[in-house]
């Protein structure tokens, strides 16, 4: 099994883009690179919950997690909050997944 913890829309080099639609997409990037380097696929993603500060829109955040996923469908649970740990981070996703070798 992987957990992972929230991970937000970071680079590697630290930096944060400024909208919500390229911090979705780079959170799914590191976790698909992420599943990649444990040996997961996407396929193996069993549930993941996704963390939205309120007052951004949804539509950037499920496009970037269809374009990771597609085909592939999980539980999934989505929040808003009012913020997140650092004030430029506007989504974070958590996953869990498992394989049966």
């Amino acid at each position: 099994m992987l957990h992972s913890a929230g991970i937000v829309g970071a680079r590697p080099d630290g930096s944060v883009p400024d909208g919500i639609e390229d911090q979705a997409r780079e959170v799914w990037h590191s976790i698909l690179a992420l599943l990649a380097e444990a040996g997961f696929e996407t396929s193996d993603i069993v549930s993941y919950t996704t963390y939205v500060v309120a007052g951004e829109e949804l539509g950037p955040v499920m496009a970037a997690r269809d374009a990771a996923l597609r085909p592939h469908t999980a539980a999934s649970t989505l929040v808003t909050v009012p913020a997140l740990a650092r004030p430029e981070w506007k989504v974070e996703v958590a996953v869990i997944a498992a394989r049966t070798d």
